[in-house]
């Protein structure tokens, strides 16, 4: 059984930071990408951003700049530090991974964590 856990969400101020973390864990054979996707009441999910096995990034236009997104592939972990957070940026936020189970290649997402700016 294949889990993504997130951790890191919570409450800040507009200008303010946080850094969201998510584990993978479980039995595959390998991790071809992972990214962070979010959703806000009565939006689509939209990609925030994404990172390879060999560490290439694309990010939303919205958030360039302010956000980063990185691995450890040691510890199948991916991260999300985000800067300079905005109103806008209030969502829930999803891990999503691309891992190899098996033979086949499968998509997994975490259960989401809430990220709240006030203004």
């Amino acid at each position: 059984q294949v889990q993504l856990v997130e951790s890191g969400g919570g409450l800040v101020q507009a200008g303010g930071s946080l850094r969201l973390s998510c584990a993978a864990s479980g039995r595959f054979f390998s991790i071809n990408a992972m990214g962070w996707y979010r959703q806000s009441p009565g939006k689509q999910r939209e990609l925030v951003a994404a990172i390879t096995s060999g560490g290439s990034t694309n990010s939303a236009d919205s958030v360039k700049g302010r956000f980063t997104i990185s691995r450890d592939n040691a510890k199948n972990t991916v991260y999300l530090q985000m800067n300079n957070l905005k109103p806008e940026d209030t969502a829930v936020y999803y891990c999503n991974a691309d891992l190899t189970v098996g033979s086949h290649r499968t998509y997994y997402w975490g259960q989401g964590t809430q990220v709240t700016v006030s203004s």
